[in-house]
């Protein structure tokens, strides 16, 4: 079995509703199984003003799917969502993206692992550091030494 964490987020149509909502779909994946998930996290849009905030999450999973097999779920579960690809960082009903994958660094055009940005997004590192304070980024070292470079995003716990 490998760990992969995931990150959960959305913007419409009840946000909070939809990240526990998808936490749930998450344990429906076949030969995986959660682990953890973490609070819900109110962040603001990144890449285009005017749009509604995201509510997010991180989830950790243990499960014998490759990591394309993976991705591919996590897919369908976006799509059971409703969720749709107009134009990049457009707002969405869910966004489930496979930040980590074991120790692995795979680099293909339809698969990055880990994901090239987490280290850069306060709404990722967070929760992750949150389930897994001890959590390292193949390539980029510890996440927790990476939210110093985060603290000016805007980012709030949700209580519950």
């Amino acid at each position: 079995m490998s760990l992969a964490f995931v990150a959960l987020g959305a913007n419409l149509a009840d946000p909070a509703v939809q990240v526990r909502a998808a936490l749930a779909a998450l344990t429906d994946l076949p030969e995986s199984r959660l682990l953890r998930a973490s609070s819900l996290y109110r962040s603001a849009p990144v890449g285009i003003r005017g749009q509604p905030d995201f509510i997010n999450a991180v989830a950790a999973l243990e499960t014998s799917l490759t990591p394309r097999a993976l991705l591919a779920a996590l897919f369908a579960i976006e799509t059971q969502f409703g969720r749709r690809r107009d134009f990049p960082h457009a707002p969405r009903t869910l966004d489930l993206d496979l930040l980590l994958y074991d120790i692995l660094a795979i680099d293909t055009p339809d698969l990055e692992v880990p994901h090239p940005r987490m280290h850069l997004r306060a709404f990722v590192l967070a929760p992750l550091v949150e389930i897994a304070p001890d959590c390292r980024i193949p390539g980029r070292g510890s996440a927790a030494a990476w939210l110093p470079a985060v603290r000016t995003q805007r980012i709030e716990k949700l209580a519950g």
